[in-house]
């Protein structure tokens, strides 16, 4: 059961072997922060969460880096047009991004770069990157030589020759236009020349370097956090497939001139994320941010579900039916998680989970194993939720066996090993239930009271008071408790 991942470098699926045995070194490109997270990157910071978390339960050592642009032109828009300071806005979103993550259920990553706090990194790099012909200073810029680079355009299979100034672009579609009046044409040796440093410009935040107070070109900064948090080669560089071009070609092109060693093994990308079948854009109306989602009451984690039933690196199309099937989808897993907390007990495992022993020893075996074995398929999330769904119907049939007769025919210790097996299986995709405890539960009432409002109930019914034994029923159907009466007595379950 080989992990197989498909290399957006070489076009293929290829075996996934790390540079250090166990261990891997894994980058996200993270947000510009000057709004409000969306829709798109939900998807990927879900995606690569669920990566990690995977790699982690087949046995690697993870270091998992997210960085955070927080110099940028838009950054310095909008803290202008809000009489504000970059610092400022870049805090301020930073802030409201981890409230967004913490809503889906995403872990931190080990470290979190700020392009601010590499400035020496990045000067290095671009004083490297000059000293070995690949760089030239202009007036206060620094601009790369992309004519330099052999090898630039691998990674996108773009071609100079097609990328040439006012020349259409077969790869991409892209009208590469020059434009002569402006003073950064006129600066660069090349068109296709970009900016690793540009000169301070008035009213900007600067920084002072060997060529003049200024700022840093976007690129250059992930190249040099890459570098001064992981090193010179990495196991997996990971992002949204709009960055193929230029950002992540642009990185490739640094820091292979500087080390003469691959950037990374393996560089997987993320679908885009379409809204009814549009592109996502606040000019159409249909721009969506993570928490205005969240607020009108859609489940996390069924957004988490949504955006697992697709390969992660094809496009997604969020529908209010999407959700909707995701939102169905879900509470259908709930149903099987919180099938421990709701029978575990009356199946004679426990008082609580701490006892009943939630582990890799307890689990069905086979199932785990046709779950990684799905899985290592180019990381088949939608394959390894097939898997969770068996189990959680399964589970959902034995309760309703439960409710229903008192007893099941399956085993509590088999019972026992599929419910471990879900919440195993769900953990490592971030799919959790919350837990209602007995005398904390999300309807207010605790078993106790559901037994004592029952024991009123028969004595009702007893007395032939049949109004307040309908008022009752009523009452406790209300709190989302539903009554099954037989001749065995009367037997509860919260819906």
């Amino acid at each position: 059961m080989t992990l197989t991942l498909y290399n957006t470098l070489t076009r293929r699926q290829e075996p996934f072997e790390t540079v250090e045995t166990g261990k891997v070194k894994m980058y996200y490109c993270g947000v510009t922060v000057y709004d409000y997270c969306h829709l798109g990157h939900a998807r990927a910071c879900i995606v690569w969460d669920v990566v990690r978390r995977y790699l982690q339960f087949i046995g690697y050592q993870v270091r998992y880096i997210q960085n955070f642009t927080d110099i940028d032109d838009k950054i310095l828009n909008r803290a202008c047009l809000e009489h504000s300071s970059m610092e400022a806005v870049a805090d301020r979103f930073i802030k409201a991004y981890f409230e967004d993550m913490a809503r889906l259920g995403i872990k931190e990553a080990d470290e979190y770069p700020r392009a601010t706090h590499t400035m020496n990194g990045i000067q290095r790099l671009i004083h490297e990157l000059e000293n070995k012909g690949f760089a030239y200073p202009a007036d206060g810029d620094v601009y790369y030589a992309v004519r330099q680079f052999p090898e630039y355009g691998k990674l996108s299979g773009r071609k100079l020759e097609d990328m040439q100034a006012g020349k259409s672009d077969a790869y991409g579609g892209l009208r590469l236009r020059a434009n002569v009046e402006d003073p950064e044409y006129q600066k660069k040796k090349d068109p296709l020349d970009f900016a690793l440093w540009k000169a301070a410009k008035p009213g900007e935040p600067a920084w002072e370097s060997p060529w003049g107070a200024g700022r840093p070109g976007w690129h250059i900064e992930c190249s040099a956090m890459v570098r001064d948090r992981l090193g010179d080669t990495i196991d997996i560089h990971a992002g949204g497939a709009d960055l193929i071009f230029p950002h992540h070609e642009n990185e490739i092109a640094q820091s292979e001139a500087v080390t003469g060693k691959p950037l990374a093994r393996y560089w997987l990308h993320n679908g885009m994320v379409k809204v009814d079948g549009e592109k996502m854009s606040k000019s159409l109306g249909n721009f969506t941010t993570i928490r205005e989602l969240l607020d009108r009451g859609v489940d996390p984690m069924a957004v988490r579900l949504f955006v697992l039933t697709a390969q992660y690196r094809t496009p997604i199309d969020f529908t209010d039916e999407a959700i909707a099937a995701a939102t169905n989808g879900w509470h259908t897993i709930k149903e099987g998680l919180l099938f421990g907390y709701q029978y575990g007990k009356q199946l004679g495992w426990g008082v609580g989970s701490g006892e009943w022993g939630v582990g890799t020893g307890s689990l069905l075996p086979e199932t785990v194993g046709r779950f990684q074995e799905t899985v290592n398929n180019d990381f088949n999330f939608p394959g390894g939720l097939t898997v969770l769904f068996e189990l959680a119907k399964e589970l959902r049939r034995q309760g309703n066996i439960i409710v229903h007769q008192g007893k099941t025919e399956t085993s509590p210790e088999e019972l026992q090993r599929q419910w471990q097996t879900l919440v195993t299986l769900a953990g490592v995709l971030g799919l959790e239930a919350e837990i209602e405890t007995e005398t904390h539960t999300s309807n207010g009432l605790s078993d106790a009271e559901i037994e004592a409002k029952i024991q009123q109930r028969q004595q009702a019914r007893i007395a032939k008071n049949f109004a307040e034994s309908d008022r009752i029923r009523d009452e406790l159907q209300a709190e989302g408790i539903t009554l099954i009466d037989s001749r065995d007595g009367t037997r509860w379950h919260r819906n």
